[in-house]
């Protein structure tokens, strides 16, 4: 059986708060609308609900205000926050202030349900820490559909250590996600790095991964600390890895199962404390299949998924991006350019 519960929800919106009512009480919950922050906490001061379903943006102040209170006073209590500001800033914000889940307008109304549904099973929120009033400026573009999803699950990695897996077609934006999560989480004062398996002769890739001593091989005039070293504290970032080598992808599953490795050419082991988020262009679960990539390691890398969309999946995203190129050229000198709206179909089509 469904868990029912009583559902308090604060938008400004009339007509949203009486489709989000309708939903919720055919569901079986009991529903209790308000349309402003006030009341939301007048509402919550009299008695705590089940459920809180906040917007962000409403006529007497900032819902995440609120909802970092109501957290940080009511750990158990699920808040769930919906915006029209559909940027990977609000996601994470929203998840920095404690909410259960960040839902983009317009939503899915058997979204929503669903995921009432989850709060009400688990009735458990992490309290966290303030949150940093500086905007970080991610440089993440796109309020798409497919693009919220992939803010969703960035917010819902930044703040812990889960190995990630990037998947998607060259120029998607995989580094900057991998730079995202880093930029966002607890490691942001510790290094990034990034190796781009492609670009390095097979023969240097483990030389590049884990260092090497002075004389392991020709040419080898000196003791270097590798990507790992390099990351220590931070996060390492390992593009395109399925051009990894085969007898490189069994030395990187050992770093990952027990986080020590020696340098090529060294006997002292070496321990360090690394993130990787992992990036691929290719289809890995097709090579595990022909025998190109470790089955074991696929597993060990695939804990938290993110597949990026095409652009030709997030076409509406395309005027953001080109109106962020010209202002880019802009703040490079050159003459500043807008775009109508027969260019923008064209670039759409």
């Amino acid at each position: 059986m469904n868990p029912v519960g009583s559902i308090l929800v604060c938008d400004d919106d009339a007509a949203i708060r009486t489709v989000i009512a309708q939903s919720l009480r055919r569901a079986g919950h009991r529903v209790t609308t308000v349309a402003t922050l006030a009341l939301l906490q007048a509402e919550t001061a009299n008695g705590l609900p089940d459920v809180v379903v906040t917007d962000v943006i409403l006529p007497d102040g900032n819902g995440l205000d609120l909802v970092m209170t109501l957290t940080q006073q009511h750990p158990r209590l699920p808040v769930i926050v919906l915006s029209a500001q559909n940027t990977l800033t609000t996601a994470v914000r929203a998840t920095e202030a404690g909410a259960f889940d960040y839902l983009p307008k317009p939503f899915d109304l058997d979204v929503l349900a669903d995921t009432v549904r989850g709060a009400l099973a688990r009735r458990m929120v992490r309290p966290v820490d303030a949150i940093d009033g500086e905007d970080p400026g991610v440089p993440l573009i796109g309020r798409s559909p497919p693009m919220q999803e992939v803010y969703r699950v960035i917010a819902r990695v930044v703040a812990n250590d889960l190995t990630v897996l990037i998947s998607g077609e060259s120029g998607t934006g995989k580094e900057l996600v991998a730079r995202a999560i880093h930029d966002l989480g607890p490691r942001r004062q510790a290094p990034f790095i990034a190796l781009n398996m492609a670009a390095i002769p097979r023969e240097l890739i483990e030389a590049e991964l884990f260092g090497h001593e002075r004389g392991a091989f020709t040419g080898a005039a000196a003791r270097v600390a590798g990507k790992f070293e390099q990351a220590a504290g931070g996060t390492l970032f390992l593009d395109e890895i399925g051009d990894m080598p085969m007898e490189a992808q069994t030395r990187l599953l050992r770093v990952l199962q027990s986080g020590e490795f020696t340098t090529v050419g060294g006997a002292r082991t070496i321990r360090v404390d690394v993130r990787i988020v992992a990036a691929t262009n290719k289809e890995l679960q097709v090579q595990v299949a022909q025998g190109q990539f470790r089955e074991d390691l696929y597993y060990r890398l695939n804990v938290v998924p993110i597949a990026l969309p095409s652009l030709r999946e997030r076409r509406q995203d395309i005027g953001l991006l080109a109106r962020h190129f010209l202002d880019r050229a802009a703040e490079n000198g050159l003459p500043r350019k807008g775009i109508d709206r027969a260019a923008l179909m064209a670039l759409e089509a």
